[in-house]
């Protein structure tokens, strides 16, 4: 007979169980498990903007100088784009991201007097904001229930059996309902911290991971358990 699939119920307690067990691990409100510095929501939505392809380090090199010249939306939005260019240069793919962060300014002066809006239906027509983006800003700088998605909570997650989707939408969605709504944001960088730490891509530290006994990809060497294709036997 094969094994039953873990009920909805069970998922959800482990879901809880990661979560508590983390917490342990990496304590902290999801501002202070945030990398990025800053001070307002508008800088944060810059640096997120800029962290894209990017790491922390990198953008928290170049975030003073830029928050010195254009320290909120209405200067941002009237920058000349080579001198903003020159200063975001290291970040990678510094003209898009010029292009993000001025048009994203511009947006936030005209349609929403200068103050960046907390809810998501208007987080993500800013250009260069996405739902990840949109929750992190949520969550970090207003307090507000959001699950980021990025490539570690995407493999976390799976290896963890708390969903077997691949598409970031659909894992924040299920993911967001097995978990307190205020605990999302710091859940979200206390995996992203163990992914990098414990859990990592290629050879994931398993046998030193406080989650190995709740992890069905432990015996498969941080695999996630493959998904059966439909229609097939």
């Amino acid at each position: 007979m094969a094994p039953r699939a873990p009920s909805a119920r069970s998922i959800k307690a482990r879901a809880h169980t990661i979560s508590a067990r983390l917490a342990d691990e990496y304590p902290g409100s999801a501002r202070e498990l945030c990398a990025l510095q800053f001070e307002t929501p508008f800088q944060l939505l810059a640096a997120t903007i800029l962290s894209a392809q990017s790491t922390d380090v990198r953008v928290n090199m170049v975030t003073p100088e830029l928050f010195a010249a254009y320290p909120d939306p209405e200067s941002l939005s009237g920058a000349d784009p080579e001198a903003v260019e020159e200063i975001v240069r290291s970040t990678g793919f510094f003209r898009a991201k010029t292009k993000s962060l001025i048009g994203m300014s511009g947006a936030v002066v005209e349609r929403f007097g200068g103050q960046v809006p907390h809810e998501m239906e208007d987080l993500v027509t800013l250009p260069g904001v996405g739902r990840k983006t949109a929750n992190v800003l949520r969550s970090v700088a207003f307090g507000l229930p959001g699950l980021p998605v990025d490539t570690h909570v995407t493999r976390l997650t799976r290896r963890l059996g708390l969903t077997k989707e691949t598409d970031p939408v659909k894992i924040e969605l299920e993911v967001s309902a097995m978990v307190a709504p205020e605990e999302l944001g710091a859940l979200s960088l206390r995996l992203i911290l163990h992914g990098r730490a414990v859990c990592v891509a290629r050879r994931p530290r398993c046998p030193d991971c406080l989650l190995n006994d709740l992890c069905p990809s432990a015996d498969l060497g941080g695999a996630a358990p493959a998904t059966k294709v439909p229609g097939k036997k």
